[in-house]
């Protein structure tokens, strides 16, 4: 007969720097999820993994339980039509990706049911974004999510509650006590919500620099190299490319502002190159490991295609319609999306050569005009944010700003722009280090 379970002796074994086993793992899992385990015992294991860790057999239990915690979606409605394929980013400023990406990789002929969240910190989140474009259904019901990823090839939506909920309960008690940084933790947490969309390929953007949560490439790595080989171990085909967040990934950072700046990309009025090196990067890796590419360079070619052709455009345009948006959004962002009353620009105070960027300063910036949160209750205001914002190397002076202000009182663009100078440090064009945004690619 086997031994009952008891959660402190798993607590016990792991703060003593044990492995545990699976059936602990799982077991402990299924506490998480039924509320039998206190949330004492969650933060004390947390807190010695936090300390001990876990190996990659452990981290895969951990994933598997807790993606096993809730519904597992299954796609085998689609008839092998095409692979279902999707990217996870750790989260950064200026980051539109999503927006992009989906759309371009399913004119590729993948599909991509992308889950995505809100904005944690001071990095914007994909659902915030889409939620200032007027009728969209950020959070439907399966069978329209479905529906859409069907017949548009492509749909992101928020989290539901039924995908992975030990996770939601195992990363709230993580984030109250001081355990969030942890790689095998984190890697489960992402991969068990990828996992339970029923993904058969993921492509992961790690970023690193003064924007990103893990802002030493040595940590970036550390995360990188667990989190593909914990997907692979859970046989889930992944790949994951390192990122420079040294600067904004695009020109606009801010929720309807980032949308605009995703309108002008798709339809090619205006592209951010360091945006169009991810987003393509990214989609060239997500259709090599769905096996609609023979090797990265074709990869890149397809991708190409899709956003000159204006066949990304066109999925974007219909993924929004059917998810019950305007179905001339892209013709006419200005009549939907809602712009600030206040627009200014901003000067620095002295001219020069961009040399770096705080920026991680220029998303609190934007959370402090609302544009995040400080609390999860927060309400977030889609107008306000910035635009046009100067990249490293950029020379601005008297008639070039760093950027331009959204803001809904004078108050909020005053404190804005001055947050927006002091995250910027200007000199000579000599003392420029050129970084690039593309830093590593790590597979299985």
């Amino acid at each position: 007969m086997n031994a009952p379970f008891l959660p402190q002796e798993t607590i016990r074994k792991k703060r003593d720097g044990l492995a545990l086993s699976h059936e602990e793992i799982s077991n402990f899992v299924q506490g998480i999820t039924d509320n039998s385990i206190t949330e004492g015992q969650v933060a004390a294991l947390a807190m010695a993994v936090f300390f001990n860790g876990m190996n990659r057999d452990e981290a895969v239990a951990l994933t598997l339980g807790m993606r096993d915690s809730g519904s597992v979606l299954d796609w085998s409605s689609l008839g092998g039509k095409g692979p279902v394929l999707d990217k996870h980013s750790t989260g950064g400023v200026g980051d539109n990706v999503s927006l992009m990406l989906a759309p371009a990789v399913a004119a590729c002929g993948g599909y991509v049911p992308m889950i995505s969240g809100r904005g944690l910190g001071h990095t914007g989140g994909t659902l915030d974004k889409l939620d200032s474009i007027p009728g969209y259904q950020s959070q439907p019901d399966i069978e329209l999510f479905r529906k859409v990823t069907r017949e548009i090839g492509c749909a992101v939506i928020g989290q539901t509650g039924d995908l992975a909920p030990a996770d939601k309960r195992f990363y709230g008690i993580r984030d109250v006590t001081a355990t969030v940084e942890s790689v095998p933790l984190i890697t489960a947490s992402i991969l068990s919500k990828k996992l339970a969309a029923g993904l058969g390929g993921l492509v992961l953007d790690v970023k690193c620099g003064n924007g990103a949560f893990m802002d030493d490439v040595e940590k970036a790595r550390e995360l990188a190299q667990s989190l593909v080989a914990v997907a692979n171990g859970a046989g889930l085909p992944t790949t994951a490319i390192l990122t420079d967040m040294n600067q904004s990934l695009s020109s606009s950072a801010g929720n309807a502002v980032e949308v605009n700046n995703c309108i002008d990309f798709l339809t090619g009025r205006h592209i951010d190159s360091r945006l169009w090196d991810v987003t393509v990067a990214l989609g060239a890796q997500m259709l090599v490991n769905g096996g609609l590419a023979s090797d990265e360079g074709d990869g890149r070619t397809k991708m190409e295609t899709a956003f000159t052709s204006g066949a990304a455009a066109q999925k974007f345009a219909g993924m929004v319609r059917d998810l019950g948006g305007p179905s001339d959004l892209l013709e006419k962002p200005e009549r939907h999306l809602e712009a600030a009353p206040i627009v200014r620009p901003v000067y620095a105070p002295t001219e020069g050569a961009i040399l770096a960027v705080e920026t991680r300063d220029i998303g609190l910036a934007v959370v402090a005009m609302k544009g995040g949160r400080v609390r999860a209750s927060d309400e977030v205001d889609p107008v306000v944010g910035f635009t046009e914002l100067a990249m490293i190397g950029d020379f601005v002076d008297a008639e070039q700003p760093l950027g331009f202000v959204h803001a809904r009182t004078a108050e909020q663009a005053d404190q804005a722009a001055d947050a927006l100078i002091q995250a910027y440090s200007i000199g000579a064009p000599a003392q420029i280090v050129d970084q690039p945004v593309l830093l590593e690619t790590i597979s299985a």
